[in-house]
């Protein structure tokens, strides 16, 4: 009542047609020759769009800080796995710095698609054909095929550690022999991709006496995505034949059976109790991060269960394992983690969230859940778990949220 004038005041109105409509409202005093308000003007705008536009906006902030935090995370595991298996420090920084560059190419291949996807083609002459440069010992041929982001970051790191093989130890390493991309889409259970990597013409070939970092990061990449892959280690020549199913397209109905709170509290770490034995669930679709977890785990004592690295091997871990706590990925291949979440209440399993999305991106209800920040140390995953473990810091009891 003091005649002031209110400059774009926001607000919600409702619309004759019932849509909620976002509003500016400016309102100023009408006066009369005395100056007394009489009465008031009233504009509105509809800033609607605007609204939309700062949503859109939050939202891809949100996915380019993930994705960075993402990188940052998988950048950290290269690392951390290549140290842990480099004879001295020039194999590490060969090592490391050729896995750093096989991401590097393959995340290019992403920006010219808006992360949408790569062509196969191009992966394969982008981690084969070092520089671009033709190499007449290296051919390749197959179908084109559109992969998704995903699976083409991890299947560049197979290319990579596969050519660096055979440029080390395999046919690339003579001058007469030959290496062979082959690859064909069949239909069986749904379209899968069958790839045959075939060296020839190089130095006679030795199985492995131990399985390395390579070894692992192709079976596990693979594994992420439901792939198979088997390597023989033939005298004439390494045969590697991989089976990755393809997804199909349609856009899966993300429903969940039940809704649950969670809470949790932290223990003073004077209170904290040892990892030793803790048999702790792993869920992580990115294959790298999923062996820095492990890794991480076992150094600790715990015993570590999985990685799941999709929501269905997760619930049949939750199903068929007995473990103490677990660690779950925000998100799996951009499918939400509600349905791991809430079966892990209701058994009442503490576990932590390991993303590098904000709370907000949590499952609902559980948004004041234990976070472990991609990237991240050992101490910060290890620490987290004792919290985790220790009385006081589990899981409180269940409280199904109110029903409006």
């Amino acid at each position: 009542a003091r005649g002031e004038r209110i400059e774009h005041y926001e607000t919600t109105r409702l619309a004759k047609d019932g849509r909620r409509v976002d509003i500016s409202l400016t309102v100023s005093p009408m006066r009369d020759r005395q100056g007394r308000v009489i009465g008031a003007s009233n504009v509105s705008r509809d800033i609607s769009e605007r609204k939309r536009s700062e949503e859109m906006q939050r939202l891809l902030l949100d996915e380019l800080n993930h994705r960075i935090k993402n990188t940052l995370a998988t950048v950290q595991a290269i690392a951390t796995q290549t140290m842990r298996r480099a004879k001295d420090p020039s194999e590490f920084v060969g090592n490391f710095n050729g896995r750093i560059q096989a991401l590097a190419r393959a995340h290019s291949l992403l920006t010219g698609s808006s992360f949408q996807g790569a062509e196969l083609q191009q992966l394969v002459r982008e981690q084969l054909l070092i520089g671009g440069e033709a190499d007449a010992r290296i051919a390749f041929s197959g179908p084109r095929l559109m992969l998704e982001g995903q699976v083409a970051l991890h299947l560049a790191l197979v290319l990579h550690e596969l050519g660096t093989n055979a440029r080390k130890h395999g046919a690339l390493s003579s001058p007469t022999g030959r290496v062979s991309v082959c690859w064909e889409i069949r239909s069986h259970n749904g379209p899968r991709l069958a790839l045959d990597w075939r060296e020839s013409g190089g130095p006679p070939v030795k199985a492995p006496a131990s399985r390395g970092f390579g070894s692992m990061l192709i079976e596990q990449s693979l594994n992420t995505h439901g792939g198979i892959v088997s390597i023989c280690y033939a005298e004439g020549g390494v045969i590697c034949s991989i089976d990755l199913p393809l997804p199909h397209h349609e856009k899966q109905a993300l429903g969940l059976l039940a809704r649950e709170t969670a809470h949790i509290t932290v223990a003073p770490a004077a209170q904290r109790q040892s990892l030793a034995g803790k048999r702790v669930l792993v869920v992580e679709d990115e294959p790298l991060i999923a062996m820095v977890i492990t890794d991480y785990l076992s150094d600790a004592g715990c015993i570590p269960i999985g990685p799941a690295p999709n929501v269905e091997r997760a619930m049949a871990l939750i199903r068929e394992e007995t473990f103490d706590a677990a660690l779950v990925d925000g998100n799996l291949a951009g499918r939400s983690v509600d349905e791991i979440a809430v079966a892990l209440t209701q058994r009442r399993t503490p576990f932590a969230f390991v993303t590098g999305y904000g709370r907000e991106a949590l499952p609902l209800g559980f948004q004041e859940a234990m976070i472990v920040e991609k990237p991240f140390t050992q101490d910060q995953l290890t620490g987290a778990l004792e919290r985790l473990l220790t009385p006081g810091g589990n899981v409180a009891p269940l409280r199904a949220p109110k029903r409006s």
